[in-house]
């Protein structure tokens, strides 16, 4: 069973996000609550607020405990980009791109209900 979290326009650079969102995949809850909590990056409060949103989806929507839960995925994508000017020399302006992030956290218990279902149809 799986509960997710997604966190859309954040201003924080995609690329700077997918350095701390790639640390937590594929851990236990408590090794990536104590990663990210540890982690000077600037995105790591962010990625931390949009786990414990979905830890508290799981326990809430799907009832699920929290000491079996897994981060089975765990993606940033890219979001809008806001475009700002910065005046230069003899009257020319340069582009600043400020850019968005998504930031998705799927947590799960670890146990497939789809694929047990088809494993038992192939097998008889």
């Amino acid at each position: 069973m799986e509960a997710k979290a997604h966190l859309k326009f954040t201003r924080i650079s995609p690329r700077k996000a997918r350095l701390v969102v790639g640390m937590i995949s594929g851990k236990k809850i408590d090794v990536a609550r104590d990663q990210l909590s540890v982690s000077v990056k600037k995105s790591a409060p962010i990625v931390l607020k949009v786990l414990n949103s979905a830890i508290q989806n799981a326990e809430h929507n799907k009832k699920l405990k929290a000491d079996d839960l897994i981060v089975s995925k765990a993606f940033v994508d890219e979001g809008a980009t806001l475009k700002r000017w910065r005046p230069r020399a003899f009257g020319k302006a340069a582009p600043i791109r400020k850019r968005t992030s998504r930031i998705t956290v799927v947590v799960s218990d670890g146990q497939d209900n789809k694929g047990n279902k088809e494993n038992k149809d192939k097998k008889s």
